[in-house]
């Protein structure tokens, strides 16, 4: 078992910045890719960003590339989520997930989540 908790949300101007972190605890988090999602009106889960296990390769939505980026420290069994120019569509309860493909970011296939932290952009 890995056991995820997220830290860093809150409430933030557009065009301001946040970080995210996902700190794990169990098994083994080094071994796990990690994702980061959040539910929409449309999409349950939507993909926001991965990072593998080893390489540290990472992967975006279209949607935050450029703006977002994801990282992680194996020796703090962490990942992090920096989040710049932030828009008011980026709010939303962003949740941690480990297990799945960071390529192909299917949240089914994540065994591990979080409980999710808020973030809020105000315009």
């Amino acid at each position: 078992q890995v056991q995820l908790v997220e830290s860093g949300g809150g409430l933030v101007q557009a065009g301001g910045s946040l970080r995210l972190s996902c700190a794990a605890s169990g098994r083994t988090f080094s071994n796990y890719a990690v994702g980061w999602f959040h539910p929409t009106p449309v999409q349950e889960c939507e993909f926001v960003a991965a990072i593998s296990w080893g390489s540290g390769r990472t992967n975006y939505s279209d949607r935050v590339k450029g703006r977002f980026t994801i990282s992680r420290d194996n020796a703090k069994n962490a990942v992090y989520l920096q989040m710049n120019n932030l828009k008011p569509e980026d709010t939303a309860v962003y949740y941690c997930a480990a297990g799945g493909s960071y390529r192909y970011p299917n949240p089914s296939e994540y065994n591990y989540w979080g409980q999710g932290t808020q973030v809020t952009v105000s315009s």
